[in-house]
């Protein structure tokens, strides 16, 4: 029996379960279950619990902050990849990666996603400035949640 979760098996739920278009998926194994849920007009819901792992009761919800409900149809979202901590800066006493009107290119780190004590960088996926920062530094994140909002432009000057 092992003391880790394995993100690659929760990775693949998920898709799973956005790729059927089901409302609800469990999945469970000696050592982890997974349980994903899809709410109206919301992100997928993910609880994942292991051996050893700090998560939610079964059947319990983790209550995290709600993203802000965005007008702009022509912003693009940059969504988080995984569940984890979200981070702005390298360190607790570096500026943020990115700010709200800085011009971002596709590719560009955009923060840091600490996941099971590994910090994972997160890349734009598309160029444009900044429109909208929508996650508090330190907040926990889930999979498909969005993070910033970014209009794109080709850059100017």
């Amino acid at each position: 029996m092992t003391d880790r979760i394995d993100f690659e098996q929760v990775r693949e739920v998920v898709r799973i379960a956005e790729e059927s278009g089901v409302a609800e998926l469990e999945v469970e194994t000696p050592t982890l279950k997974v349980r994903v849920r899809k709410a109206a007009a919301a992100p997928v819901n993910v609880q994942a619990q292991g051996a050893g792992a700090a998560a939610a009761p079964p059947g319990q919800a983790t209550a995290l902050p709600a993203a802000p409900a965005v007008s702009e149809d022509h912003l693009v979202p940059i969504v988080a990849p995984m569940v984890g901590t979200f981070y702005r800066a390298p360190s607790p006493e570096a500026a943020p990666f990115i700010k709200e009107g800085d011009f971002v290119e596709q590719g560009q780190v955009v923060c840091i996603i600490e996941a099971m004590k590994l910090f994972n960088e997160i890349q734009a996926d598309t160029s444009g400035h900044l429109a909208r920062v929508l996650v508090e530094n330190a907040s926990p994140v889930e999979y498909g949640q969005p993070l910033f909002l970014v209009e794109p432009a080709a850059r100017r000057g």
